[in-house]
């Protein structure tokens, strides 16, 4: 009888092992997801700072421009 029940408790153990490694692994594909969303949300507000960054520059360089023709006058 003995014998059962170690088969059992081993049974238990390896059937609570497996839960917690799904458990772990679902977690893990959640925060993965959340990781990949987050990361494509900051490359688009990345890609729109560097759109204002390149437009001010083009902006600046008008003004630089008409202050080199103030100075040539």
């Amino acid at each position: 009888m003995e014998m059962v029940d170690q088969e059992t408790d081993s049974l238990r153990s390896l059937e609570e092992r497996i839960h917690q490694a799904v458990q772990l692994v679902n977690r893990l594909r959640q925060e993965k997801d959340a990781a990949q969303q987050q990361a494509a949300e900051l490359r688009t507000e990345v890609e729109a700072l560097r759109a204002e960054r390149k437009q001010v520059r083009s902006r600046i360089e008008k003004l630089l421009g008409q202050v080199d023709q103030l100075s040539g006058a």
